[in-house]
């Protein structure tokens, strides 16, 4: 089976250039309120893991520029790479997959939970040239308490998640998520609180900076 990487670029490509995928949301033309964050918080210990396995990854120091400039070509490839890799990963938990909780990886297998479904997004958006400092994993509780992560697509237009869950590509603020904590976007390693959001229990396992 040829990798996911391969498999997904050829998707993307081919789906980039038509039709805004099915159930994505309509671009908006007025700019929304950004997510606020804070100060640096706790790393969640999948990514901690995660960055142990892959410390290339995780001590990236960004220039943050400023969001990406919306545009219907950006919007196209945002919910392209949104549906392309909801199709080409099957979920499965990680208990199922590795035989413990928290790993965080590369979906190259086929299989993964919603951290993975984040990472190759991440990495495919990163390769179509956003940058880095605007593809932001983000930790949330969904509206049944349990923790979930997607990945933070920052633009002009405000902030858009691309979530595993949907193809709908939708404002932060109208998932119906609480948003907790989200990566830095000045170094790849690194994670800030998001303001307003104050879980009342851990949702992933999380160390300290």
């Amino acid at each position: 089976m040829a990798s996911l990487r391969r498999v997904t670029g050829i998707r993307v490509l081919i789906a980039a250039g038509c039709a805004i995928v099915a159930g994505a949301a309509t671009l908006s033309q007025s700019a929304a309120q950004p997510m606020m964050t804070g100060g640096l918080t706790s790393q969640p210990i999948g990514h901690y893991e995660f960055c142990k396995a892959n410390p290339a990854e995780c001590s990236i120091r960004l220039r943050d520029n400023g969001p990406e400039q919306m545009s219907g070509k950006l919007w196209k490839l945002l919910a392209a790479v949104n549906a392309t890799v909801n199709a080409a990963v099957k979920p499965m938990n990680d208990i199922d997959i590795y035989g413990k909780d928290e790993v965080w990886a590369y979906p190259d297998n086929g299989v993964g939970d919603c951290e993975d479904y984040v990472l190759e997004k991440r990495r495919e958006l990163a390769r179509q040239g956003l940058s880095l400092s605007n593809l932001l994993i983000t930790v949330v509780r969904k509206p049944d308490g349990e923790g979930h992560a997607v990945l933070t697509v920052r633009t002009g237009n405000g902030d858009f998640v691309l979530d595993n869950l949907t193809d709908a590509v939708l404002q932060w603020d109208q998932t119906g998520y609480r948003f907790l904590k989200r990566q830095a976007s000045n170094h790849t390693g690194r994670w800030v609180s998001i303001r307003e959001a104050q879980p009342a229990a851990p949702l992933v396992g999380s160390v300290s900076q």
